[in-house]
């Protein structure tokens, strides 16, 4: 598996600087980008932190767009009759077996005539191997031109589905990968000879349709990655669909997402025509193996004093800390650390490599405490966290609860069927309000703790 790299640009190269001050649209517009930057990047993020797939036990549903034709699911990769070469490179990478998603969306992929496919999975189920597959499985590397299209959110996730399908097709050396991102410039007239392309919605609309350095019309399978992510950006949206349009009807469309609330489920529908439909269920997060408690403060000081009492009295393996603002969440790092904790940082303004830096020394113990801001937290899991501390309580931009933060947050300490700890810090008339209502929203009571009763608190860890 070769590719060119027509010396691509960094991320956000050339990105326009505004004049003057901000209008409303332009807000409106940036509070947008930071948004889907933030999801693309939680994306990113997982995929940098995931050392295997999860191991999901969930129930995979399919509704089928033709009820009559049997369901063919394979418990091998030998079953699907790949090319031996892929079936190489798929070894190669660590699969022995295929995933929960990949039994049942590979057939479909595979299959003669293609069908289509809208599929709902989490990170980190084998869905990216599993759509890759299927493009090297359809290329017919004789035919010099483009034949398969991928279409990522951003150019990160273009690069990371990019050394999959350069994993994968290793033993496959004749399929030739390019990538469609901004900053990649061709010359004027050129028509691509590589079989794939993988971009960005607007780099790739262009090639298609302003250049012509790719003809649609010759498109084996499209496929769209991070459907959730797409739509968060706008123009993305747009771009996808006029994209999609181009392609003949016996184009395979393959669409994926995380989520599926109605906004992304409209946008699946406008781009693949007659799907076939897999969601894998997500775990149940709950709060029922988790023992929750409050502190009353006055101040970030007394919040501080607090947790050192609770760090005094008894042992934690390792601890969360939650922080609304990435000053308080470096204040409460500095403070930690001079009491002689080994604190890890993450905060919004990291690179999302050293991001994922920081939570991989976390994982293997090396800082015993990780503090946070929400924006950073999201999809982490580290089976060693047995405390979580909600050092200011999750709000949205509304300043309400954030139920399902709140959810997110605490749910991560008694995953693995073990009993996590909860202890939420409230300084304000406000802080007790949200935690009223997040208390009343789950019907879980949440106990008083006096953290200056060191007898109280060994008995919260029995």
């Amino acid at each position: 598996m070769s590719h060119n790299g027509y010396g691509l640009l960094g991320p956000g190269s050339g990105r326009a600087r505004s004049r003057g001050g901000i209008g409303k649209h332009q807000l409106l517009k940036q509070t947008f980008f930071f948004l889907s930057e933030d999801k693309a990047a939680q994306s990113l993020l997982n995929k940098l932190i995931r050392n295997n797939l999860v191991n999901t036990t969930n129930q995979v549903e399919v509704l089928q767009k033709d009820p009559n034709s049997p369901l063919y699911s394979v418990k091998s990769f030998e079953e699907l009759r790949l090319k031996p070469q892929l079936l190489q490179g798929v070894y190669a990478m660590g699969f022995n077996r295929p995933s929960k998603i990949q039994e049942t969306a590979l057939p479909m992929m595979l299959a003669e005539p293609p069908q289509n496919l809208i599929a709902q999975s989490q990170s980190g189920t084998g869905k990216t191997a599993a759509f890759v597959l299927a493009m090297l499985s359809h290329v017919d590397p004789n035919n010099k031109y483009p034949q398969c299209l991928c279409v990522s959110p951003t150019y990160e996730l273009a690069l990371q589905t990019g050394k999959v399908i350069e994993q994968m097709g290793k033993y496959y050396p004749e399929v030739k990968l390019v990538y469609a991102i901004r900053g990649n410039k061709l010359q004027r007239g050129m028509k691509l000879q590589e079989h794939i392309v993988i971009g960005t919605p607007g780099t790739m609309l262009d090639w298609c349709s302003k250049f012509k350095f790719i003809d649609p019309k010759k498109i084996k399978v499209f496929v769209l990655d991070e459907a959730d992510v797409m739509i968060a950006t706008q123009g993305h949206q747009d771009q996808s669909i006029r994209i999609q349009r181009m392609l003949p009807k016996s184009c395979q469309m393959l669409l994926f997402s995380a989520t599926f609330e109605e906004s992304v489920w409209n946008f699946a529908q406008r781009i693949v025509p007659d799907p076939n439909i897999i969601k894998l269920k997500r775990e149940e997060e709950t709060l029922d193996t988790i023992k929750q408690y409050y502190v009353l403060c006055n101040c970030k000081e007394e919040k501080f004093q607090a947790l050192c009492n609770i760090y005094g009295a008894i042992t934690i393996a390792q601890a969360m800390i939650f922080c609304h603002t990435r000053k308080t969440a470096g204040w409460l790092a500095g403070e930690l650390s001079r009491e002689g904790h080994q604190v890890a940082l993450l905060s919004g303004e990291m690179q999302v490599e050293q991001r994922a830096a920081v939570i991989e020394r976390f994982r293997d113990g090396k800082e015993k405490v990780l503090v946070t801001t929400n924006v950073c937290a999201r999809g982490i899991d580290v089976e060693q966290v047995s405390v979580v501390i909600n050092f200011d309580l999750p709000v949205d931009k509304d300043g309400n609860p954030d139920n399902e933060t709140y959810l997110h947050r605490i749910g991560r300490t008694g995953r693995f069927g073990k009993r996590g700890l909860a202890i939420n810090m409230v300084d304000s008339k406000m802080s007790m309000n949200i935690l009223h209502r997040i208390q009343e929203h789950f019907n879980k009571k949440i106990e008083k703790l006096d953290t200056d009763d060191l007898d109280e608190i060994e008995k919260i860890a029995s």
